[in-house]
């Protein structure tokens, strides 16, 4: 009896590594409004042309002073009112300012004194003389120009990947658009006969063996999360022929084609020979778990990405392998999950050969719990987890062990 030797299984930073060295990031350009910029990719840097703040300008509101013409106690008169978007007179010798935030400082004055820290000398709402009762520093509560932005500098990288703050960044040195990188195109499809779409049949008519295709959703939105524009090809029946013509329709116009299920060796798993008719495809067996069949190739000039069939699998591989891919695609640089040290608040003695992905949640006494059911078909756990423990192959953890967590808030962003 001959007997084929098992494969080699794939280190999962080897794989991420081949994966992204697989990627040339998309070079097409558009212009886009700020305001629709948030989850694109810059283009181009983003330079600031002025100085933010472009003056000296106060923190609070209260009164903008002289500090060597401060006497505790000492009246002094109110020269002065200056408000945010106008300016001031240069401040008099022997008075006050009254001033609010965000107002430019007047010439003349080194120091802003809160409002609470003074007394008003009249019933107004303007006073006329004001009594201190603090002893200002120079400096004090004034935000000196160009503190946040020099002119000149690149206040935003190419390859930058664009959040709230980021456009906000842009908005303050005056970017009405931005040079963005397109969107990747992708091509989603699920495989297999015994899936059905929820609507499709209702759950006491479901035919013996058949399961509602919940893959299909999760990873349609984790694309869109991505920023991916997505083609959903819906279901691909198990058959040799209608998955090569669904591959074929998909590389003419998209840059990922992503399927979920159909990538191991069994009689209907038809993606492996389809992909190879019209292309290449790499196999591989990564030492992960869950999740340990994944397949990279190419369709013509389409990447081509398989994922495994089991929710759990296919959710953590996606958010391993795919998402940094797919950052990549867009142009971003740094593209590795981040992880933090936490303490475990459970035990896991049954150590795998494989680096291990626990699905846990953080607890109020500041550690992580573990669900209680680590199977790859178990999509409950994702939901009642806030994230991974990435274990390494062959440690077992003891409660109190400190652990690398990856959140799902960062991973999901």
């Amino acid at each position: 009896m001959v007997t084929t030797p098992r494969a080699t299984l794939m280190p999962l930073a080897g794989a991420l590594a081949q994966l992204l060295d697989a990627v040339v990031p998309v070079a097409n350009t558009e212009q886009i409004d700020t305001l629709e910029a948030d989850g694109r990719v810059l283009a181009q840097d983003v330079v600031s042309a002025l100085q933010v703040p472009p003056q000296d300008n106060s923190s609070m509101d209260g009164y903008a002073v002289r500090t060597q013409e401060v006497l505790q106690g000492a009246p002094l008169p109110v020269s002065q009112r200056i408000a945010a978007g106008t300016a001031g007179m240069p401040l008099q010798t022997g008075t006050v300012a009254r001033i609010f935030t965000g107002a430019p400082v007047p010439e003349g004055a080194d120091a802003v004194v809160a409002q609470e820290d003074c007394i008003a000398l009249d019933a107004s709402d303007d006073p006329a003389q004001i009594q201190i009762h603090s002893t200002p520093l120079p400096g004090q509560w004034i935000r000196r120009a160009g503190e946040d932005v020099q002119r000149g500098a690149v206040v935003l990288a190419r390859g930058q990947r664009l959040g709230p703050a980021e456009v906000g960044l842009a908005a303050s040195v005056g970017m009405a658009s931005l040079a963005v990188l397109r969107r990747p195109r992708v091509a989603l499809f699920s495989t297999g006969d015994e899936l059905v779409m929820p609507g499709a049949v209702a759950p006491q008519d479901m035919p013996v063996g058949a399961i509602y295709n919940s893959n299909r959703f999760f990873l349609h939105h984790l694309l869109r999360r991505l920023g991916c524009v997505v083609t959903d090809y819906g279901i691909v029946p198990d058959q040799r022929q209608a998955t090569v013509e669904a591959l074929r329709s998909a590389a003419q116009s998209h840059d990922l084609i992503l399927t979920s299920g159909g990538v191991s060796v069994g009689e209907e798993d038809h993606i492996k020979p389809a992909v190879q008719s019209l292309g290449s495809l790499d196999l591989w067996q990564i030492a992960i778990k869950p999740g340990k069949p994944f397949a990279h190739g190419r369709v013509g000039a389409a990447h081509f990405i398989g994922l495994p069939g089991n929710p759990v699998s296919s959710f953590v591989t996606f958010l391993l392998l795919v998402r940094p891919f797919l950052l990549r695609l867009q142009g971003v640089q740094d593209v590795a999950p981040k992880s933090v040290a936490m303490r475990a608040d459970f035990d896991w003695p049954r150590a795998d050969k494989r680096q291990e992905f626990l699905r846990v949640r953080r607890n109020a006494q500041g550690g992580l719990n573990l669900f209680p059911n680590q199977s790859s078909g178990v999509l409950t756990s994702l939901v009642w987890g806030d994230g991974l423990v990435d274990t390494p192959a062959g440690q077992p953890i003891v409660c109190g062990d400190t652990v690398r967590f990856l959140s799902f808030a960062e991973l999901l962003a």
